[in-house]
């Protein structure tokens, strides 16, 4: 079975993220969202449990996708669920200059590790887990940015947390 790993940090999972995921599952068997926690990233709206809870919510009508919570490298993890592949999106040649360095790194420490780069759909190309989050602070309406399936659940641990998230 041909297995696919898509990650990220997911705080929270955008309509661009879930783009690349769709993409992903049309051509591997199997595709696995690893959620993880990104020490590099500060200020952190959504707990590790609440992203993989949205992640969930918003691949639920995806047969062959799951999602899992992992903290550890990212090689580790795809060697774990038998991945022959890391499919990434990109949305510019920042994020390919950032995301080859990691292909490089990912494929010495699994050899046999490729990382597919999928270039970000047009409509998607201006999109960013930090601006989903402005748009969630500041209460704007979110169908332009988010999955619709978890857009009630953003609102709701936005509302339950009064405003202040994790990590701010």
């Amino acid at each position: 079975m041909r297995t696919a790993i898509c990650s990220g940090s997911f705080d929270p999972i955008t309509l661009g993220h879930l783009d690349v995921i769709r993409r992903a599952a049309a051509c591997f068997e199997r595709v696995w969202v690893c959620v993880s926690p990104n020490a590099e990233k500060p200020s952190q709206m959504f707990t590790p449990e609440q992203k993989l809870r949205l992640v969930r919510a918003a691949i639920r009508d995806l047969p062959n996708v799951e999602a899992e919570l992992w903290p550890g490298l990212l090689a580790d993890f795809a060697r774990g669920h038998g991945a022959c592949a890391i499919v990434r999106g990109v949305r510019n040649v920042t994020d390919f200059d950032a995301e080859y360095q990691m292909a490089l790194i990912n494929r010495g420490l699994c050899p046999g590790l490729e990382t597919l780069f999928l270039p970000a759909s047009a409509s998607y190309q201006h999109f960013s887990s930090s601006m989903a989050r402005e748009m969630i602070r500041y209460r704007q309406p979110l169908e332009k940015y988010l999955p619709a399936s978890i857009i009630p659940l953003v609102e709701e641990l936005r509302d339950k947390e009064g405003g202040s998230h994790h990590g701010q």
